[in-house]
């Protein structure tokens, strides 16, 4: 089962994910949230808000209860090296 170790947020939206199998990568949120709807996405619009964010058990969180899982987030990123 893979996990988010690390994440830094880098800017434009985009935060930098360590995962636990060595791989980082690149998470675009604005371009996440680009095509989905819903009320727990609508804060991510803000870049303050994105900064919030905090790794919870292995899983990406913000404090209004969304949570990503490592997995999807995985398939998501534009990965920049694996081990």
């Amino acid at each position: 089962m893979i996990k988010i170790i690390e994440a830094n947020f880098i800017e434009n939206g985009c935060l930098e994910l360590a995962f636990s199998n060595g791989a980082k990568g690149v998470f675009d949120v604005w371009l996440y949230c680009s095509n989905r709807q819903g009320p727990l996405l609508e804060p991510l619009q803000s870049e303050n808000y994105i900064k919030r964010y905090f790794i919870d058990m292995g899983a990406l969180g913000w404090p209004n209860g969304l949570e990503l899982s490592p997995e999807r987030l995985y398939e998501l990123c534009e990965i920049k090296q694996a081990a």
